[in-house]
């Protein structure tokens, strides 16, 4: 990736852009360094409700101006929040991203929080928490993040019954005052716009905005906890989730531990598709993953399966991770380091994907990566190397959830999955 700048902005921003003058659109991302695990603990779903209604009314504006304001220039806007982190994502033709960026900054700066819209946001949320317990995949995958990463991080973006239920708007308004700032705040930018252009924007919009020290860098620390848990519910089917600690992106066997998990989980040809689904029979879905806090990594793999093989399955699972320091052939190498290539070089060829790839890299690595470095590690990894990465990483401390009408062997019931239910 050609023509890139990285900086650190008068205001406090860091910022990094890459030009691409052939592009008819231009991509930014404003990542605000604050995400689940900055809630206060009694207020745990502020961060989302701050996300959702920032944007409903300015001091300009009510919620049906800025919408249109957005839609008369075409520009296309988003927001998401993280565990770490809270981002908001504009699409627009180069013409009128200074305009975007302004509109961004607008509601970014002088948000109303309409009391009518922050109590219908509550509303919202409670409603959805509700329809959430009956979501059992996403149940598990609370359960296991809470697990496997501790109080803090392992927070849920909904909050809980109980903090969403006290929730005002001053605590709405106190969270946003609090962690909204410029130094907080990373934007990465992709397309037809020069790095001096958007310096000048970021300047002129973001200028005074709150503390311009450099802030929520460092992150939290995972605590991991190693134990099997149940959590009773009567289902059909049921959900095993597994974790276990893993390299972080900046770790020099990243891209070792990335090849892994396409061979186990990159598609229909992957070991835990073919071997556990497909050959075995065991699961309905079956999937591995990772998730990468900064300065750590985790591992996770999940399936869903029927009560009385829940054993089984889990014993399948764990086994086919070990077996790739066995058995692991040159084409399911190749093959999965040719899957995750062909995604880097398409997916990543969108002016969106180019944006994110530069906020990732910031958020990671402080630094810009470039694209073919990465390509690079990825063809480079060998078998000898997946191997090394087993052997240096063994499967010894799993934090595992199972949801569900049946217990594992030797695990231990979840005082809510005592009480009847999950939630």
């Amino acid at each position: 990736m050609s023509n890139v700048t990285h900086k650190t902005l008068s205001n406090g921003i860091e910022m990094m852009c890459v030009e691409l003058p052939t592009r008819h659109a231009v991509a930014t991302q404003i990542r605000f360094l604050s995400g689940t695990a900055d809630e206060p603990s009694d207020k745990l779903g502020v961060g989302r409700l701050v996300q959702e209604t920032i944007d409903l009314g300015t001091e300009k504006r009510d919620a049906r101006a800025m919408s249109d304001a957005f839609d008369a220039i075409g520009a296309a806007d988003s927001g998401a929040i993280g565990r770490e982190a809270t981002s908001y994502s504009c699409l627009a033709l180069p013409e009128y991203i200074e305009e975007a960026i302004a509109l961004e900054a607008e509601y970014l700066r002088t948000p109303t929080f309409p009391t009518d819209k922050v109590d219908v946001a509550i509303d919202l949320t409670k409603q959805e928490y509700n329809a959430f317990l009956d979501d059992a995949q996403g149940l598990a995958d609370k359960f296991i993040g809470q697990q496997a990463y501790g109080d803090r991080l392992g927070r849920h973006s909904l909050g809980e019954p109980q903090t969403i239920a006290a929730m005002t708007r001053d605590d709405v308004v106190s969270h946003w005052k609090n962690l909204y700032c410029s130094g907080r705040m990373q934007v990465a930018a992709a397309g037809n716009i020069t790095a001096a252009k958007l310096e000048a924007i970021l300047e002129e919009q973001f200028a005074d905005f709150g503390n311009t020290d450099k802030q929520g860098r460092d992150g939290y620390d995972v605590q991991f906890t190693t134990k099997r848990i149940h959590h009773q519910k009567e289902l059909e089917q049921q959900q095993i989730a597994i974790a276990f600690p893993a390299v972080p992106v900046s770790h020099a066997d990243f891209y070792v531990q990335r090849v892994m998990l396409a061979i186990l989980s990159g598609g229909m040809s992957s070991r835990l598709f073919t071997e556990v689904r497909e050959k075995q029979g065991l699961v309905y879905w079956v999937s591995a993953w990772g998730e990468y806090p900064r300065g750590h990594g985790m591992i996770f793999i999940g399936a869903s399966t029927t009560p009385e093989r829940c054993d089984t399955t889990y014993n399948t699972l764990m086994r086919e991770v070990d077996r790739l320091s066995e058995d692991l052939t040159e084409d399911e190498l190749d093959r999965a380091k040719t899957g995750l290539v062909a995604k880097i070089e398409t997916q990543g060829d969108a002016t969106r994907a180019r944006c994110r790839q530069l906020a990732d890299d910031m958020f990671h690595h402080g630094k810009h990566v470039p694209q073919s470095d990465k390509i690079a590690r990825i063809q480079a990894v060998t078998s000898a190397d997946i191997k090394r990465y087993l052997d240096e990483h063994p499967r010894n401390a799993l934090s595992v959830v199972t949801l569900g009408p049946r217990q594992l062997e030797g695990s231990e019931l979840a005082s809510n999955g005592a009480n009847g239910g999950a939630q």
